[in-house]
């Protein structure tokens, strides 16, 4: 199934999860917050959110700095 996270494509296997989608680009989980479609997805439904063809997942972490 082909999917959009942070505005690129990426092909991801029939019923891939929130989760799959993130570790697509980090491992960190910390730190991080994602949005499916434009609704935000709690970290703890991350393992149970399945994604659909077309959708759009944007993977946002924090920086610290100055």
């Amino acid at each position: 199934m082909n999917v959009t996270i942070n505005g690129t494509a990426h092909e991801l296997p029939s019923g891939a999860t929130v989760t799959q989608a993130v570790r697509t680009l980090t491992e960190v989980r910390s730190g991080v917050a994602v949005a499916v479609n434009d609704e935000v997805v709690s970290r703890g439904a991350w393992d149970t959110t399945a994604l659909a063809e077309a959708d759009r997942v944007e993977v946002l972490t924090a920086v610290q700095g100055g």
